[in-house]
């Protein structure tokens, strides 16, 4: 296997620092590779349909939350880990598009359920196909076993106490 940019960081800090172990940095600056090649990547397939990620994650959420397709804005904060405010405007960005709607929560006369629209069903149902055919391009380096081993160490590694 040839080297990546992260080994030359590494080469540079062993030769630049020697009495400190770089190792941290091969998995930490891959992930943040990864992760910023992903999102470039997947921002195509979402802009082809007028959304970001954020955006295709609202619509998402809902969607898998099957009918009525229907959540409450704490619902998809908790789902989702963000700010009220975060959340109120990608909720106003996606209801202007006419993706999402608002309506009465009947369970709860003060609260609001995003209801996704028949406009963002067809949307969130055909981004939904692009969106894992570009995860099949991006990772078909990897088998079939190679990605289940790698989606089980990122799972543990994301359950860790230190990122809890």
């Amino acid at each position: 296997m040839t080297d990546d940019l992260v080994d030359l960081v590494l080469q540079q800090w062993q030769q630049q620092k020697p009495d400190l172990n770089p190792a941290p940095m091969a998995v930490m600056g891959r992930l943040v590779r990864s992760a910023a090649l992903f999102d470039r990547e997947l921002q195509k397939v979402f802009s082809d349909f007028g959304l970001n990620g954020g955006e295709f994650d609202v619509i998402a959420t809902l969607r898998r939350s099957g009918e009525p397709y229907a959540l409450t804005p704490n619902q998809l904060l908790q789902t989702l880990m963000l700010t009220s405010g975060s959340m109120t405007n990608r909720i106003d960005r996606l209801e202007e598009k006419q993706l999402v709607s608002r309506s009465p929560d009947p369970h709860d006369r003060r609260g609001v359920l995003v209801c996704l629209t028949a406009k963002g069903l067809d949307i969130i149902d055909r981004a939904l196909v692009q969106h894992l055919a570009k995860g099949e391009v991006l990772l078909a380096a990897l088998d079939p076993s190679e990605r289940e081993q790698l989606a089980l160490l990122l799972k543990k590694l994301l359950l860790s106490p230190a990122l809890q």
